[in-house]
């Protein structure tokens, strides 16, 4: 039998893999070999260490879990439309400088506006 902390890690790597629509809990002890009980001790802990998350919810009529993780792989989407890419004063920006990240309107403006994109406005994760 795999160490537990290896059967976390696959675990964890499969709920990653899933990325935002997450992963049924059953879907996760299948794709593992495993029973539904290690399943479930597996993701308790894992959301124990707070790699993921749980969301309740029904599926075929039964009580489940959709696992989630909470954090999700680095895109160069996030950055895209970051103004820092294409501004002038690049070369001249930096901590403390004239010219400087914690002053920009530009940058601070782009930051509050992903921010707003990227909120659940339920609360939820």
């Amino acid at each position: 039998m795999p160490k537990q902390v290896d059967l976390e890690q696959k675990a964890l790597q499969l709920i990653i893999k899933s990325g935002e629509q997450g992963l049924l809990q059953s879907d996760l002890w299948r794709s593992m070999n495993a029973s539904s009980r290690e399943g479930s001790r597996i993701s308790l802990k894992l959301e124990k260490k707070g790699l993921i998350y749980r969301k309740k919810e029904i599926y075929n009529g039964r009580w489940t879990y959709r696992l989630f993780s909470m954090r999700q792989p680095v895109s160069i989407d996030s950055i895209l439309n970051c103004p820092c890419l294409t501004c002038e004063e690049s070369i001249r920006c930096g901590p403390g400088g004239r010219v400087s990240p914690s002053t920009c309107d530009f940058l601070t403006a782009w930051i509050l506006e992903s921010c707003q994109i990227n909120a659940d406005p339920s609360g939820d994760y």
